[in-house]
């Protein structure tokens, strides 16, 4: 049959009557038929399945991801135990390092020998106001010194030897300067004057921290690392 037979056939076809097609027609439709069906039946059923089947495995991986996540976390536990208590430990010893409110006089009194021992002369030791922290106070103090470079060395390296932590800041060195014999004196013996601001911190005792844990808004105040200090 050629193409022309094949499509004078096809116009001549009753639409009515579907049981006098030729036999060609009647495999060419239930083919037609069986590709639509297929397409449609693709279309409705397996894409929607393909894409949940996508999304499941997208979902998988991530679940994946976070699971070997957790369980590196959960290895590396005993791991973070030991760091933790390590850095408790270290707190503690550091905290010990902070003079309780009463000793805090002993220890100015321990700069000043500093001081001494040095052979520095003393033109101004001010104690200045508190600053409170979280669990500790900063309690610094204005001092102005004259010496040598080297008593200047020596009174920091015996401040920096007292068991208590003391820092210098702030430091301003100049040539002394003054009037009279004994400034000239001075200056021929290399006489400095040295400023500075020597700070050392206590700890707040629990009766300063209590009425600090609500602020004004009558929210908590962050005081957690006071409680978990160590004792000194």
């Amino acid at each position: 049959m050629t193409l022309t037979q094949a499509f004078a056939e096809l116009q001549a076809l009753d639409p009515k009557n579907p049981g006098a097609w030729p036999r060609w027609v009647h495999i060419a439709a239930a083919v037609l038929a069986f590709v639509v069906l297929l397409g449609v039946g693709i279309w409705t059923l397996v894409v929607p399945e393909y894409d949940t089947l996508k999304a499941s495995e997208g979902k998988e991986t991530t679940l994946r991801t976070e699971f070997e996540k957790k369980q590196k976390k959960v290895a590396a536990l005993d791991a973070y135990k030991a760091q933790l208590d390590t850095m408790e430990r270290d707190f503690g010893a550091m905290l010990r390092q902070l003079p309780s409110k009463t000793e805090v006089e002993n220890l100015l009194n321990d700069i000043s020998q500093s001081r001494v021992a040095s052979s520095l002369e003393e033109e101004l030791f001010q104690p200045q106001a508190e600053v409170p922290k979280e669990f500790y106070a900063e309690v610094p103090n204005r001092i102005v010194v004259t010496g040598t470079y080297h008593e200047m060395g020596a009174f920091a390296g015996g401040v920096a030897a007292l068991p208590r932590i003391v820092t210098l800041d702030e430091v301003e060195i100049k040539p002394a300067t003054g009037q009279g014999p004994q400034a000239a004196q001075g200056l021929l013996r290399g006489n400095l004057r040295m400023s500075a601001l020597a700070k050392t911190y206590r700890y707040l005792d629990e009766s300063e921290i209590a009425p600090a844990t609500v602020g004004k808004d009558g929210k908590p105040l962050r005081r957690g690392a006071a409680r978990n200090r160590g004792t000194p």
